[in-house]
């Protein structure tokens, strides 16, 4: 007679760490080395095969595996700062390899962030074997050696516990709908080129402002959302209209009209806000 374990096998997540979050020394040294791993915005200028709409149709696949996969959180933000840093150096690359460095760029960020990481038949599997393994392996080195094997690299995902824990929100319940609507927004962004510009920091602001302002209204207590505002670029050193523009640009790309008429200086709106969802169409990259 066959024994049937219903328990299932469960995914071991580490829990944040209190005296982490609280350091500020930490914040302060990711301010300065997340500088270290910055892009061009117009990297994708010097591109001779490759346009942004492809960059965009990639990653959106990338997000696509990395959800179905139940990565941790940091391996998406974390595959796409490898992307456009390895396209920030090397300008040749061809449109029908693009999909082959997205997945080499997933597989080392599910390496670096994984206790269990996606095995590099999998990817081939989710590439519908249009890459072959050795080339999934071949080109890993390739990119390591673009990368000056530095992976260890600062993204905006580093920023959202840590500024979330400085605003005190007034409860876990909301502080965990601000968290999920900010990692929504964020991941929005990430697949979008014009969000290169910002710094990681600046775009978790951005991404966290937006994430408050489609929630505070539900309180109607605008002096709290722009408390909480001001603590955001406090903490962050950055210019308040720097902020604001990213913030603005953050409402924009998630296409929420409800949240595109709140600033971070105005009466937020009462209409009630739905929060956007992760893209899902995939579309081939690759051409004749």
């Amino acid at each position: 007679m066959e024994l049937l374990c219903t328990e299932g096998e469960q995914l071991k997540r580490a829990f944040l760490d209190p005296v982490f979050i609280n350091d500020n020394c930490v914040l302060k040294n990711l301010l300065k080395i997340e500088e270290h791993y910055a892009v061009s915005s117009k990297y994708m200028d010097f591109q001779s095969d490759i346009k942004p709409y492809m960059r965009k149709v990639v990653t959106k696949w990338m997000l696509e595996v990395c959800e179905e996969q139940r990565c941790e959180e940091e391996v998406f933000p974390l595959a796409v700062n490898f992307l456009d840093r390895f396209l920030s150096t090397y300008s040749e690359l061809k449109r029908n390899r693009l999909q082959l460095l997205a997945t080499v760029c997933m597989f080392l960020a599910s390496k670096l962030k994984e206790t269990t990481s996606l095995t590099a038949e999998t990817l081939v599997i989710y590439t519908d074997n249009s890459i072959a393994l050795q080339q999934l392996l071949d080109w890993e080195l390739l990119v390591l050696c673009k990368l000056k094997w530095d992976l260890s690299a600062v993204t905006s995902i580093d920023f959202i516990d840590v500024l979330l824990h400085r605003l005190a929100l007034p409860c876990a319940d909301i502080q965990k709908r601000v968290r999920k609507a900010a990692l929504v927004n964020l991941s929005m962004t990430l697949v979008d080129i014009d969000f290169v510009m910002y710094p990681p920091s600046l775009l978790a602001c951005g991404c966290i402002s937006a994430a408050l302002a489609s929630i505070l209204p539900y309180t109607q207590d605008t002096n709290r959302l722009l408390s909480y505002v001001n603590t955001l670029q406090s903490s962050a050193a950055i210019d308040l209209d720097i902020m604001r523009s990213c913030h603005e640009h953050v409402v924009r790309v998630v296409g929420n009209s409800a949240l595109s008429k709140l600033t971070l200086s105005t009466t937020p709106s009462k209409d009630p806000v739905s929060h956007p969802g992760t893209p899902t169409d995939t579309l081939e990259v690759v051409t004749n």
